[in-house]
C-alpha cells in the first residue's frame, strides 16, 4: 500500500489568527539538498500587508498601556513556548538551509536567549535611555521614552530563525506593534513561529507575520502612513533605496543594518538597550520643583 505524503500549508499569521492569502497564492518550501519540497507557504500580498498594519494599529495603544512588567512576562513565555518547539525548528532550519543540526539547535538556543534578554529589557530600557535633565531654574526636567507605534521588520534571509527574533524583540519589547516580512529563501522558521505567538499570551495583532516576495511588498511598507517606522537588514541597495524614497515622503524612521551571519550570536551588539533606541520617541516632562 503506497503512503501518501501530505504536506503542510503554512498560512500568515495576522491579528492572532492564520488566515489563508486572499490572492489565493502560495509557494513550494524547497530542501537545501535535492528536488524535495518540505512544505507550502501562503504569498502573502499587498492587501494581507494592509490588513496586518491594520491590526497592528489598533492593537498597539493596547500594548502600551500594559505595564512593562506585563510586557515581559508575555515575551518570556514566547522563550518558553519556542524552547518548547526547539527540535521542531532546528530541523526545520536543518532542511531548509543544509547547516548541521548542531548549528541549527545553536541558533534556536540563541534565539531563546534573546527573547529572555528583551523580556528582561521591558521594565529597563526607559531609564537607560532615558535621563533626568540638569536646568536653570526651579523645575524638574524628564526625558521619558515612549513608543513609535507599528514597526514593520524586514528579516534577513541568515539567519533566518535569529535574524527575525533580533529585529523583533527590540521594537516589542518597548511597547510597539510589529509587522514581519519573513526571510523569502528561508520562510519556514517564521511560519512556525506564528504557532509561538499564538500561544504565548501576546495579544492579536500585537505581532503579525507575513510570508511571500519581499519586492512586492517594500514599496507599500515604505509609503504606508500607517508604518511609522522599519527595521531591516541585510538589504541589497536597491530595496534599501526603495525603503528610504517612500520614507522620506511620509517621513518614518528606516534603520537598516548589515550583519554578517556570525554577529547575530554577538551578545554585546544584538542585546544592547541602544538596539531599542530606534523605535522610541522621547517626551521631555517640566515639572515645578519646591524652592
Amino acid at each position: 500500500m503506497t503512503r501518501l505524503n501530505v504536506l503542510k500549508t503554512y498560512k500568515l499569521y495576522i491579528n492572532g489568527a492564520f488566515p489563508r492569502t486572499e490572492s489565493g497564492r502560495s509557494m513550494k518550501v524547497p530542501a537545501a539538498k535535492g528536488a524535495e519540497v518540505l512544505a507550502h507557504i501562503c504569498q502573502g500580498s499587498r492587501k494581507d500587508m494592509r490588513n496586518a498594519v491594520e491590526a497592528a494599529r489598533a492593537a498597539q495603544p493596547k500594548w502600551a498601556g500594559r505595564t512593562a512588567y506585563n510586557r515581559a512576562q508575555i515575551m518570556y513565555r514566547m522563550a518558553e513556548m519556542l524552547e518548547g518547539k526547539r527540535d521542531e525548528f532546528a530541523e526545520a532550519l536543518k532542511h531548509s538551509t543544509g547547516n548541521t543540526i548542531a548549528a541549527t539547535r545553536k541558533e534556536v538556543d540563541a534565539s531563546i536567549d534573546r527573547l529572555v534578554c528583551f523580556a528582561g529589557w521591558a521594565d529597563k530600557y526607559a531609564q537607560m535611555l532615558g535621563c533626568n535633565n540638569a536646568v536653570a531654574g526651579p523645575y524638574y526636567n524628564f526625558t521619558v521614552p515612549e513608543p513609535t507605534g507599528v514597526i514593520v521588520v524586514v528579516c534577513p534571509d541568515e539567519p533566518a530563525l535569529l535574524g527575525l527574533v533580533s529585529l523583533l524583540a527590540p521594537p516589542m519589547c518597548a511597547g510597539n506593534a510589529v509587522v514581519v516580512i519573513a526571510s523569502e529563501k528561508y520562510s519556514l522558521p517564521a511560519a512556525v513561529f506564528g504557532e509561538v505567538c499564538a500561544t504565548s499570551d501576546v495579544p492579536a495583532g500585537v505581532v503579525n507575520i507575513i510570508t511571500g516576495k519581499r519586492a512586492e511588498l517594500l514599496e507599500h511598507i515604505a509609503n504606508h502612513r500607517n508604518v511609522h517606522a522599519i527595521s531591516a537588514a541585510n538589504m541589497n541597495k536597491r530595496d534599501r533605496a526603495t525603503l528610504r524614497m517612500g520614507a522620506a515622503e511620509n517621513v518614518k524612521r528606516v534603520s537598516v543594518i548589515k550583519r554578517s551571519a556570525d554577529a547575530w550570536f554577538d551578545v554585546d551588539a544584538c542585546e544592547s538597550p541602544w538596539t531599542i533606541e530606534p523605535f522610541v520617541e522621547m517626551k521631555t516632562i517640566w515639572h515645578p520643583s519646591a524652592t
